[in-house]
Protein backbone atom coordinates (compact mmCIF):
# COMPACT_ATOMS: atom_id res chain seq x y z
CA UNK A 1 0.00 0.00 0.00
CA UNK A 2 3.14 2.48 0.50
CA UNK A 3 2.89 5.28 3.14
CA UNK A 4 -0.75 6.08 4.67
CA UNK A 5 -0.16 9.63 4.45
CA UNK A 6 -0.89 10.29 1.00
CA UNK A 7 -4.39 8.97 1.98
CA UNK A 8 -5.28 11.01 4.78
CA UNK A 9 -6.92 14.16 2.91
CA UNK A 10 -9.90 12.02 1.93
CA UNK A 11 -10.30 8.81 4.07
CA UNK A 12 -9.86 8.74 7.39
CA UNK A 13 -7.85 5.86 9.09
CA UNK A 14 -7.76 4.78 12.78
CA UNK A 15 -4.23 2.72 13.40
CA UNK A 16 -3.26 0.63 16.43
CA UNK A 17 -0.28 -1.45 16.91
CA UNK A 18 1.18 -2.80 20.19
CA UNK A 19 4.00 -5.21 21.53
CA UNK A 20 2.99 -7.58 18.98
CA UNK A 21 0.19 -7.85 16.40
CA UNK A 22 -1.15 -11.48 15.23
CA UNK A 23 -2.72 -11.19 11.88
CA UNK A 24 -4.33 -14.29 11.85
CA UNK A 25 -1.36 -16.19 10.39
CA UNK A 26 2.20 -15.13 12.10
CA UNK A 27 3.46 -13.04 15.18
CA UNK A 28 4.64 -9.53 13.69
CA UNK A 29 6.11 -6.56 15.18
CA UNK A 30 6.58 -3.41 14.44
CA UNK A 31 4.22 -2.95 12.32
CA UNK A 32 0.77 -0.78 12.29
CA UNK A 33 -2.54 -2.02 11.28
CA UNK A 34 -4.87 0.40 9.85
CA UNK A 35 -8.80 0.08 9.35
CA UNK A 36 -11.85 2.32 8.29
CA UNK A 37 -13.55 3.69 11.09
CA UNK A 38 -15.84 1.15 11.13
CA UNK A 39 -13.20 -1.20 11.73
CA UNK A 40 -12.31 -2.85 8.12
CA UNK A 41 -8.93 -3.58 7.47
CA UNK A 42 -7.18 -1.84 5.57
CA UNK A 43 -3.59 -2.54 5.79
CA UNK A 44 -0.86 -3.33 7.72
CA UNK A 45 2.05 -1.36 7.54
CA UNK A 46 5.52 -0.75 8.95
CA UNK A 47 5.62 1.06 11.83
CA UNK A 48 7.78 3.91 10.00
CA UNK A 49 5.59 4.10 7.20
CA UNK A 50 2.21 4.64 9.14
CA UNK A 51 2.03 8.42 9.86
CA UNK A 52 0.64 10.14 13.50
CA UNK A 53 -2.12 9.43 15.54
CA UNK A 54 -1.43 5.77 15.92
CA UNK A 55 -2.91 4.30 18.87
CA UNK A 56 -0.46 2.31 20.79
CA UNK A 57 -1.13 -0.29 23.64
CA UNK A 58 1.09 -2.48 25.64
CA UNK A 59 0.53 -6.56 24.50
CA UNK A 60 -0.84 -7.98 21.58
CA UNK A 61 -3.62 -6.82 19.41
CA UNK A 62 -5.59 -9.64 17.77
CA UNK A 63 -8.66 -10.32 15.39
CA UNK A 64 -11.70 -10.99 16.89
CA UNK A 65 -11.86 -14.33 19.07
CA UNK A 66 -14.34 -17.26 18.02
CA UNK A 67 -16.13 -19.17 20.86
CA UNK A 68 -16.77 -22.50 18.73
CA UNK A 69 -18.80 -24.19 21.70
CA UNK A 70 -21.04 -22.54 24.37
CA UNK A 71 -24.26 -22.99 26.07
CA UNK A 72 -25.41 -19.15 26.49
CA UNK A 73 -28.49 -20.47 27.60
CA UNK A 74 -27.32 -22.15 31.09
CA UNK A 75 -25.75 -19.22 32.02
CA UNK A 76 -27.91 -18.51 35.28
CA UNK A 77 -25.93 -21.96 36.43
CA UNK A 78 -22.45 -20.12 37.24
CA UNK A 79 -21.68 -21.06 40.52
CA UNK A 80 -24.35 -23.82 41.13
CA UNK A 81 -22.58 -26.70 40.54
CA UNK A 82 -19.03 -27.22 42.08
CA UNK A 83 -16.18 -28.04 40.18
CA UNK A 84 -14.58 -31.55 39.98
CA UNK A 85 -17.61 -33.79 40.45
CA UNK A 86 -17.30 -35.73 37.86
CA UNK A 87 -18.92 -35.47 34.06
CA UNK A 88 -21.73 -38.08 35.38
CA UNK A 89 -22.57 -36.23 38.78
CA UNK A 90 -22.36 -32.90 36.38
CA UNK A 91 -24.83 -33.90 34.29
CA UNK A 92 -27.37 -35.45 36.49
CA UNK A 93 -27.02 -31.53 38.06
CA UNK A 94 -27.55 -29.83 34.59
CA UNK A 95 -30.67 -32.05 34.49
CA UNK A 96 -31.88 -31.50 38.00
CA UNK A 97 -31.36 -27.66 38.35
CA UNK A 98 -31.89 -26.17 35.16
CA UNK A 99 -35.21 -24.79 36.31
CA UNK A 100 -35.26 -21.45 37.17
CA UNK A 101 -37.41 -18.32 36.86
CA UNK A 102 -37.36 -16.75 33.27
CA UNK A 103 -36.01 -13.60 34.57
CA UNK A 104 -33.18 -14.78 36.48
CA UNK A 105 -32.56 -16.95 32.89
CA UNK A 106 -32.62 -13.75 30.88
CA UNK A 107 -30.55 -11.88 32.90
CA UNK A 108 -28.19 -14.19 33.17
CA UNK A 109 -28.08 -14.76 29.40
CA UNK A 110 -27.88 -10.78 28.77
CA UNK A 111 -24.69 -10.35 30.72
CA UNK A 112 -23.07 -13.68 29.22
CA UNK A 113 -23.97 -12.08 25.71
CA UNK A 114 -22.05 -8.62 27.02
CA UNK A 115 -19.08 -10.12 28.86
CA UNK A 116 -18.13 -12.23 25.65
CA UNK A 117 -18.45 -9.21 23.32
CA UNK A 118 -16.71 -7.07 25.64
CA UNK A 119 -13.25 -9.36 25.97
CA UNK A 120 -13.41 -9.86 22.15
CA UNK A 121 -15.44 -12.86 20.99
CA UNK A 122 -16.95 -12.00 17.81
CA UNK A 123 -18.80 -15.26 16.86
CA UNK A 124 -19.94 -18.09 19.17
CA UNK A 125 -21.02 -21.44 17.71
CA UNK A 126 -23.76 -22.31 20.39
CA UNK A 127 -25.82 -24.65 21.64
CA UNK A 128 -29.53 -24.52 22.36
CA UNK A 129 -32.43 -26.75 24.23
CA UNK A 130 -34.71 -23.77 24.20
CA UNK A 131 -35.78 -20.26 22.49
CA UNK A 132 -34.21 -18.72 25.90
CA UNK A 133 -31.41 -16.98 23.95
CA UNK A 134 -33.48 -15.90 21.37
CA UNK A 135 -34.05 -12.48 22.04
CA UNK A 136 -30.36 -11.69 22.99
CA UNK A 137 -29.36 -13.17 19.67
CA UNK A 138 -31.19 -10.85 17.48
CA UNK A 139 -30.15 -8.06 19.14
CA UNK A 140 -26.46 -8.93 19.17
CA UNK A 141 -23.37 -7.44 17.34
CA UNK A 142 -21.63 -10.71 18.04
CA UNK A 143 -22.40 -13.62 14.93
CA UNK A 144 -24.00 -16.59 16.03
CA UNK A 145 -24.04 -20.27 14.68
CA UNK A 146 -27.03 -21.97 17.07
CA UNK A 147 -26.97 -25.64 17.19
CA UNK A 148 -30.49 -26.99 18.15
CA UNK A 149 -29.20 -29.95 20.14
CA UNK A 150 -31.11 -33.30 19.98
CA UNK A 151 -31.70 -35.93 22.91
CA UNK A 152 -33.52 -38.99 22.32
CA UNK A 153 -32.61 -42.24 23.89
CA UNK A 154 -35.01 -44.78 22.01
CA UNK A 155 -35.76 -45.38 18.45
CA UNK A 156 -39.59 -45.38 19.13
CA UNK A 157 -39.49 -41.44 20.54
CA UNK A 158 -37.17 -40.58 17.60
CA UNK A 159 -39.89 -38.87 15.02
CA UNK A 160 -41.63 -37.45 17.88
CA UNK A 161 -38.64 -35.90 19.56
CA UNK A 162 -37.00 -35.06 15.79
CA UNK A 163 -40.26 -33.21 15.33
CA UNK A 164 -40.09 -31.31 18.67
CA UNK A 165 -36.65 -29.98 17.51
CA UNK A 166 -37.46 -29.13 14.69
CA UNK A 167 -39.83 -26.89 15.55
CA UNK A 168 -37.12 -25.05 17.87
CA UNK A 169 -34.86 -24.86 15.16
CA UNK A 170 -37.58 -23.40 12.27
CA UNK A 171 -38.34 -20.71 15.46
CA UNK A 172 -34.98 -19.72 15.35
CA UNK A 173 -34.92 -19.24 12.16
CA UNK A 174 -37.53 -17.01 11.90
CA UNK A 175 -37.07 -15.38 14.47
CA UNK A 176 -33.29 -14.55 14.17
CA UNK A 177 -31.17 -12.87 10.87
CA UNK A 178 -29.75 -15.62 7.75
CA UNK A 179 -26.39 -14.48 8.78
CA UNK A 180 -27.22 -16.32 12.15
CA UNK A 181 -27.48 -19.57 10.40
CA UNK A 182 -28.87 -22.51 12.56
CA UNK A 183 -28.93 -26.36 12.35
CA UNK A 184 -30.03 -29.53 14.21
CA UNK A 185 -27.01 -31.90 16.16
CA UNK A 186 -26.91 -34.71 18.66
CA UNK A 187 -25.99 -33.64 22.04
CA UNK A 188 -23.68 -36.74 22.85
CA UNK A 189 -23.45 -40.50 21.89
CA UNK A 190 -24.83 -41.48 24.87
CA UNK A 191 -28.07 -40.10 24.71
CA UNK A 192 -29.20 -40.62 20.40
CA UNK A 193 -30.61 -43.63 19.85
CA UNK A 194 -28.85 -45.14 16.05
CA UNK A 195 -32.78 -43.91 14.41
CA UNK A 196 -32.43 -40.53 15.75
CA UNK A 197 -28.82 -40.34 14.20
CA UNK A 198 -29.99 -41.72 10.85
CA UNK A 199 -32.69 -38.89 11.14
CA UNK A 200 -29.91 -36.38 12.10
CA UNK A 201 -27.81 -37.49 9.21
CA UNK A 202 -30.75 -37.11 6.53
CA UNK A 203 -31.72 -33.15 8.29
CA UNK A 204 -28.65 -32.06 8.09
CA UNK A 205 -27.12 -32.56 4.77
CA UNK A 206 -23.82 -30.02 4.03
CA UNK A 207 -24.57 -28.23 7.16
CA UNK A 208 -22.00 -27.53 10.30
CA UNK A 209 -23.24 -29.65 13.37
CA UNK A 210 -21.97 -30.19 16.76
CA UNK A 211 -21.55 -33.00 19.04
CA UNK A 212 -20.21 -33.67 22.47
CA UNK A 213 -17.34 -35.94 21.70
CA UNK A 214 -15.26 -38.61 23.90
CA UNK A 215 -15.66 -36.80 27.41
CA UNK A 216 -15.23 -39.24 29.78
CA UNK A 217 -13.68 -42.64 29.39
CA UNK A 218 -17.41 -44.16 30.37
CA UNK A 219 -18.62 -43.46 27.22
CA UNK A 220 -16.35 -45.49 25.10
CA UNK A 221 -17.02 -48.64 28.30
CA UNK A 222 -20.93 -47.77 26.98
CA UNK A 223 -20.56 -49.22 23.77
CA UNK A 224 -17.89 -51.60 23.81
CA UNK A 225 -19.97 -53.41 26.76
CA UNK A 226 -22.65 -51.80 27.61
CA UNK A 227 -22.04 -50.91 30.70
CA UNK A 228 -20.13 -48.63 33.05
CA UNK A 229 -20.77 -45.61 34.85
CA UNK A 230 -23.24 -43.46 32.49
CA UNK A 231 -25.44 -46.44 33.92
CA UNK A 232 -26.02 -44.08 36.38
CA UNK A 233 -26.84 -41.13 34.06
CA UNK A 234 -29.24 -43.33 32.27
CA UNK A 235 -31.06 -43.99 35.81
CA UNK A 236 -31.98 -40.34 35.90
CA UNK A 237 -34.44 -40.69 33.03
CA UNK A 238 -35.77 -44.25 33.77
CA UNK A 239 -33.27 -46.59 32.27
CA UNK A 240 -31.95 -49.60 34.30
CA UNK A 241 -29.87 -50.44 30.73
CA UNK A 242 -28.13 -49.22 28.14
CA UNK A 243 -30.42 -48.63 25.02
CA UNK A 244 -27.71 -48.37 22.86
CA UNK A 245 -26.28 -51.34 20.45
CA UNK A 246 -22.98 -52.82 22.15
CA UNK A 247 -20.50 -52.54 19.07
CA UNK A 248 -17.03 -53.27 20.52
CA UNK A 249 -16.05 -50.67 19.55
CA UNK A 250 -14.81 -46.65 20.81
CA UNK A 251 -17.86 -44.29 20.84
CA UNK A 252 -16.59 -42.24 18.03
CA UNK A 253 -15.59 -45.48 15.78
CA UNK A 254 -20.00 -46.13 16.66
CA UNK A 255 -21.33 -43.63 16.00
CA UNK A 256 -19.42 -41.70 12.98
CA UNK A 257 -21.17 -44.04 10.28
CA UNK A 258 -24.10 -42.66 10.99
CA UNK A 259 -23.39 -39.39 9.08
CA UNK A 260 -22.97 -39.53 5.25
CA UNK A 261 -24.26 -35.80 4.25
CA UNK A 262 -21.16 -33.72 3.57
CA UNK A 263 -21.64 -32.09 7.09
CA UNK A 264 -18.93 -30.12 8.74
CA UNK A 265 -18.89 -32.02 12.46
CA UNK A 266 -17.81 -30.11 15.15
CA UNK A 267 -16.27 -33.06 17.83
CA UNK A 268 -16.08 -31.00 21.13
CA UNK A 269 -13.97 -31.73 24.17
CA UNK A 270 -12.53 -34.99 23.15
CA UNK A 271 -10.67 -35.57 26.14
CA UNK A 272 -10.38 -39.33 26.44
CA UNK A 273 -10.43 -39.45 22.41
CA UNK A 274 -7.60 -41.75 21.48
CA UNK A 275 -4.53 -42.11 18.22
CA UNK A 276 -6.74 -44.81 16.77
CA UNK A 277 -10.14 -43.12 16.71
CA UNK A 278 -7.87 -40.11 14.99
CA UNK A 279 -6.92 -42.01 12.64
CA UNK A 280 -10.25 -43.91 12.18
CA UNK A 281 -12.10 -40.73 11.83
CA UNK A 282 -9.77 -39.32 9.20
CA UNK A 283 -10.06 -42.13 6.94
CA UNK A 284 -13.79 -42.37 7.72
CA UNK A 285 -14.40 -38.51 6.92
CA UNK A 286 -12.42 -38.47 3.42
CA UNK A 287 -14.17 -41.38 2.35
CA UNK A 288 -17.72 -39.77 2.98
CA UNK A 289 -16.91 -36.16 2.40
CA UNK A 290 -17.34 -34.66 5.99
CA UNK A 291 -15.19 -32.28 7.30
CA UNK A 292 -14.30 -32.80 11.06
CA UNK A 293 -13.31 -29.87 13.50
CA UNK A 294 -12.04 -30.82 16.69
CA UNK A 295 -12.74 -28.29 19.99
CA UNK A 296 -10.85 -27.80 22.78
CA UNK A 297 -12.81 -26.36 26.13
CA UNK A 298 -9.60 -26.89 28.34
CA UNK A 299 -11.44 -24.73 31.08
CA UNK A 300 -14.53 -27.18 31.31
CA UNK A 301 -12.28 -30.11 31.59
CA UNK A 302 -11.08 -28.74 34.07
CA UNK A 303 -13.89 -27.66 35.91
CA UNK A 304 -15.76 -30.99 35.76
CA UNK A 305 -12.60 -33.67 35.17
CA UNK A 306 -10.17 -31.85 36.11
CA UNK A 307 -8.11 -33.36 33.04
CA UNK A 308 -6.94 -32.27 29.91
CA UNK A 309 -7.63 -33.92 26.37
CA UNK A 310 -4.53 -34.91 24.95
CA UNK A 311 -3.29 -31.77 22.64
CA UNK A 312 -0.05 -33.17 21.22
CA UNK A 313 -2.00 -36.32 19.65
CA UNK A 314 -4.61 -33.83 17.60
CA UNK A 315 -1.53 -31.68 16.30
CA UNK A 316 0.43 -34.73 15.54
CA UNK A 317 -2.25 -35.88 12.94
CA UNK A 318 -3.00 -32.33 11.72
CA UNK A 319 -5.96 -32.26 12.79
CA UNK A 320 -8.48 -29.02 12.60
CA UNK A 321 -8.25 -27.55 16.19
CA UNK A 322 -10.22 -24.79 17.51
CA UNK A 323 -11.53 -23.48 20.62
CA UNK A 324 -14.87 -23.19 22.79
CA UNK A 325 -15.78 -22.30 26.77
CA UNK A 326 -18.49 -24.14 27.13
CA UNK A 327 -21.00 -22.72 29.47
CA UNK A 328 -21.23 -20.91 33.03
CA UNK A 329 -21.71 -24.33 34.65
CA UNK A 330 -18.82 -25.59 33.95
CA UNK A 331 -16.42 -22.57 33.49
CA UNK A 332 -14.88 -20.32 35.31
CA UNK A 333 -15.69 -17.24 32.91
CA UNK A 334 -16.65 -16.99 29.03
CA UNK A 335 -13.51 -16.01 27.94
CA UNK A 336 -11.36 -17.41 25.16
CA UNK A 337 -8.17 -16.01 26.04
CA UNK A 338 -8.51 -18.27 29.88
CA UNK A 339 -8.54 -21.02 27.54
CA UNK A 340 -5.86 -19.73 25.12
CA UNK A 341 -3.75 -18.88 28.63
CA UNK A 342 -5.23 -22.52 29.72
CA UNK A 343 -3.70 -24.71 26.89
CA UNK A 344 -0.04 -22.83 27.20
CA UNK A 345 0.01 -24.04 30.68
CA UNK A 346 0.03 -27.52 29.49
CA UNK A 347 2.87 -29.89 29.66
CA UNK A 348 2.66 -29.76 25.28
CA UNK A 349 3.30 -25.96 25.14
CA UNK A 350 4.95 -25.13 28.90
CA UNK A 351 8.32 -25.97 27.10
CA UNK A 352 7.29 -24.65 23.77
CA UNK A 353 9.24 -21.27 23.00
CA UNK A 354 6.70 -19.04 24.27
CA UNK A 355 5.94 -16.77 20.73
CA UNK A 356 5.83 -20.07 18.89
CA UNK A 357 3.11 -21.69 21.28
CA UNK A 358 1.18 -18.46 21.66
CA UNK A 359 1.03 -17.98 17.28
CA UNK A 360 -0.02 -21.75 17.43
CA UNK A 361 -3.26 -21.43 19.87
CA UNK A 362 -3.88 -17.57 18.18
CA UNK A 363 -4.94 -19.21 15.19
CA UNK A 364 -6.84 -21.78 16.92
CA UNK A 365 -8.63 -18.84 18.68
CA UNK A 366 -9.25 -16.93 15.59
CA UNK A 367 -8.47 -17.84 11.95
CA UNK A 368 -9.45 -21.35 12.37
CA UNK A 369 -12.82 -21.12 14.41
CA UNK A 370 -13.36 -18.31 11.51
CA UNK A 371 -13.10 -21.61 8.53
CA UNK A 372 -14.69 -23.93 10.94
CA UNK A 373 -17.88 -21.92 11.46
CA UNK A 374 -17.61 -20.77 7.63
CA UNK A 375 -16.93 -17.02 8.68
CA UNK A 376 -13.80 -16.58 7.37
CA UNK A 377 -14.60 -14.37 4.49
CA UNK A 378 -15.60 -11.32 7.11
CA UNK A 379 -13.57 -12.97 10.38
CA UNK A 380 -10.56 -14.35 11.49
CA UNK A 381 -7.63 -12.22 10.40
CA UNK A 382 -6.60 -9.05 9.53
CA UNK A 383 -6.77 -8.88 5.49
CA UNK A 384 -7.97 -6.81 3.34
CA UNK A 385 -11.87 -5.70 3.24
CA UNK A 386 -12.12 -8.22 6.56
CA UNK A 387 -13.95 -6.43 9.54
CA UNK A 388 -12.78 -8.79 12.40
CA UNK A 389 -12.91 -7.00 14.89
CA UNK A 390 -9.30 -5.89 17.22
CA UNK A 391 -8.85 -7.11 20.29
CA UNK A 392 -5.81 -6.45 22.71
CA UNK A 393 -4.63 -9.31 25.42
CA UNK A 394 -2.29 -7.70 28.08
CA UNK A 395 -0.11 -9.72 30.25
CA UNK A 396 1.07 -11.89 28.02
CA UNK A 397 4.72 -12.23 29.57
CA UNK A 398 3.00 -12.90 33.03
CA UNK A 399 0.79 -15.73 31.17
CA UNK A 400 -2.09 -14.03 33.06
CA UNK A 401 -4.20 -13.06 30.21
CA UNK A 402 -6.84 -10.12 30.01
CA UNK A 403 -8.72 -9.13 26.79
CA UNK A 404 -10.25 -6.55 25.76
CA UNK A 405 -12.18 -5.00 22.67
CA UNK A 406 -10.54 -2.03 20.80
CA UNK A 407 -12.40 -2.00 17.68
Amino acid sequence: MGKVNRFISYMSFRKFTADYLFNGYHIISDSVLITTEHGMVVDIVPREDAGNDIQIFEGILVPGLINCHCHIELSHLKNIIPPHTGLIDFLVSVVKKRGFEDDIIQQAIIGAEAEMYNNGIVAVGDICNTLDAIKVKSKSKIFWRSFIEVLNFTDEKAENRMEYYTNILYQHQNQLTPGNRNALSPHAPYTISPKTFQLINLATKNQIISIHNQEHSAEDELYKTGGGEFLNFLKTFGMDHSPYPVTGKSSIQSYLPYFTNGQTIFLVHNTFTSEDDIIFATEYAHNKDLTLVYCLCINANKYIEDIAPPIELFVNNNCHLVLGTDSYSSNWQLNIVKEIEALLNTSYFINMPFIEALETVLKWATMNGARALQLDDVLGSFEKGKQPGVVLIENIGERNFNSKRIL
